[in-house]
């Protein structure tokens, strides 16, 4: 039997894995900010320590990481949890995957990777200065530009993912890091923005997926399942899109 920490498990991609990990016979280990094994707030430095030593507390080690909690609030909170959350778990509990036979570890970044951000904010992000990262998320809300913070979050991690994954932590310690990258997941964070005809061609408009269409949150769980699975020996620091096309229809050809 192999221990997953999930983050994020509460709802969404989060729960779907969750649950898809108990069902092949993992234990799983659910951190949210309720409803959840530990319930701890990772938006703050206070509540990532804890989460980390109520984690070490219950196991010597863990086979691996799902590192999903995200936030999509246009608030500094989105980059509190969805860069510095997602990197303060995986490092936090780096030293408890390097016991395991086999560790996995993978975080749920976004198809938002690829829309307009901010360099300013990826770069400050990159250079771990959360305060002055949440200093320049107020400006850009006080410059109408909030539209931008979702995106630079999760380009921030799709770039700290691949500067990692090849490092003397990750695999050269035996440990295969890589990302997700969904389009449009049927979960409660988005469903807001899908609830009307209207909205759905909107932002449909912005993320095509000729595929298929909008997800559930299962398609995007089987592959995290996957990538935290024994089987995955090889896979190192890839941002892999799960969006029904959406990244081939806006990069095209430009990535090759």
């Amino acid at each position: 039997m192999r221990t997953i920490v999930v983050t994020g498990s509460a709802s969404g991609i989060g729960l779907a894995t969750l649950r898809l990990l108990e069902q092949r016979g993992d234990r799983v280990i659910g951190v949210d900010l309720h409803d959840a094994e530990i319930e701890a707030d990772l938006s703050t430095p206070s509540g990532r320590e804890e989460m980390v030593d109520r984690v070490r507390s219950r196991r010597r080690y863990v086979d691996g990481v799902v590192a999903n909690a995200g936030v999509a609030h246009q608030t500094p909170r989105d980059v509190a949890v969805n860069f510095f959350g997602t990197v303060a778990t995986l490092d936090g509990l780096q030293p408890l995957l390097a016991g395991s036979q086999a560790p996995r570890a993978v975080a749920t970044a976004s198809m938002a990777s690829l829309l307009p951000s901010d360099a300013e904010l990826v770069d400050l992000c990159l250079a771990g200065d959360e305060p002055a990262a949440l200093d320049r998320v107020t400006k850009l809300v006080e410059a109408d530009q909030a539209g931008l913070i979702y995106a630079s979050s999760k380009v921030a991690l799709c770039r700290w993912i691949r500067r990692e994954a090849t490092g003397p932590r990750w695999a050269d310690a035996g440990i295969p890091l890589n990302a997700i990258a969904p389009g449009i997941v049927e979960t409660p964070m988005v469903a807001g923005m899908i609830g009307t005809k209207v909205q759905r061609a909107a932002i449909s408009a912005m993320v095509p997926m000729p595929l298929n269409g909008f997800m559930q949150p299962e398609v995007p769980a089987h592959l995290l399942a996957w990538l935290v699975g024994e089987k995955n020996s090889h896979v190192c620091g890839q941002v892999i899109f799960v969006d029904g096309g959406s990244d081939a229809m806006i990069r095209g050809d430009s990535t090759w």
